[in-house]
């Protein structure tokens, strides 16, 4: 792992001891970059060889939850929220604020919904959280996710495919396709466009 002659100013005793870090990768740490990860899987995240973490990207992992980035990545600000399963590709490029989440965190019946509520308050002694929904997302190889994007649940985005800035990303992308929208829709296919 290096820090780019960095490490007196990344908090790297912050990373957690079920990480596996690849050689060569680049992280610069902060204090909100584990807050949330709470997971007890083994490993729990691991980052491939040359991966990037530039100091906005999250790691919102829970107990049960596993996360994987493949070799040469660059993760410049991505959020992600982890219930059960994120694979991320080799060569993949996440642009600041995109979120990826597997789960949508809280039920949506409205009496579960109240009870999530009242299990996750800070002062909550007497429940515990409904079951969440999730569903792995796959992310492909040498993918790029634009600003602000949003990928949800059970999606996976195909080798070689684009997302648009600001796309909310719902469904499966197909491999080569380049989406955008929201809803996201394909806009191209084979051409990238950001």
């Amino acid at each position: 792992m290096t820090t780019g002659g960095l490490a007196d100013l990344w908090d790297l005793s912050a990373i957690p001891a079920n990480a596996v870090i690849g050689e060569g990768c680049y992280l610069e740490v902060g204090g909100e970059t584990f807050r949330r990860f709470q997971s007890r899987e083994n490993p729990a995240l691991t980052l491939g060889d040359r991966v990037s973490v530039y100091m906005w990207t999250r790691f919102s992992i829970e107990p049960a939850g596993t996360l994987a980035v493949g070799d040469d990545s660059v993760l410049v600000g991505a959020v992600f929220m982890c219930a059960e399963r994120i694979s991320v590709g080799a060569r993949v490029v996440i642009s600041h604020n995109v979120i990826i989440a597997d789960s949508d965190f809280h039920p949506h019946d409205p009496a579960l919904r109240q009870q999530d509520a009242v299990a996750i308050a800070p002062n909550n002694t007497a429940g515990q959280r409904p079951p969440l929904l999730a569903r792995p997302v796959i992310i492909g190889d040498d993918v790029w996710i634009g600003i602000g994007a949003l990928v949800l649940k059970g999606v996976h985005i195909g080798a070689g495919a684009r997302i648009g800035a600001g796309a909310v990303v719902t469904a499966d992308v197909p491999a080569g396709a380049s989406v955008a929208g929201n809803p996201a829709r394909i806009i191209a296919r084979g051409a990238p466009v950001l």
